[in-house]
């Protein structure tokens, strides 16, 4: 079975917290049976770059606002990666402008806060069948922790 690994970036616990509820009460929605999901979390920029650094992780959702620092920040950061992870920004106040600004810049996509369980794994599922199909020989192994 092939382990996905997550990254969830954000100074709010509540945040973390939330996703592996969701990861943990519905392991099934997996985008297929041999696959399952890990999330790893990091409350600040610099421990998730440094845990993108060693393991390949293809999917990350980062708050808007990470103090210090932003989504664009990390957007910036990963695109420098071999094997770029997705971006997904997150936010209370996510509307059109940010969601504009996200797509242009090269987000993958904005998911609002508070978060509905089931866009937000339709979402990841979907990130992960494209960042698989981008990079098809690139085998995610399960990481170390990234450390909060």
């Amino acid at each position: 079975m092939r382990t996905i690994p997550v990254l969830s970036v954000s100074p709010i616990e509540e945040d973390h917290l939330f996703l592996e509820g969701i990861f943990s009460i519905n392991p099934s929605w997996t985008p297929s049976a041999d696959c399952s999901w890990m999330l790893h979390t990091s409350l600040t920029l610099e421990r998730a770059l440094a845990a993108l650094r060693e393991d390949e992780i293809p999917i990350v959702i980062c708050e808007r606002d990470l103090l210090p620092g932003t989504w664009k920040d990390m957007l910036a950061r990963i695109k420098l990666l071999p094997t770029p992870p997705l971006l997904i920004v997150t936010s209370r106040l996510a509307d059109e402008y940010l969601w504009a600004e996200a797509m242009n810049l090269g987000a993958y996509d904005v998911v609002p806060k508070p978060f509905d369980p089931h866009e937000l794994s339709r979402i990841i599922s979907f990130a992960w069948l494209h960042w698989s199909e981008k990079y098809p020989t690139s085998l995610p192994k399960v990481m170390t922790a990234a450390g909060t």
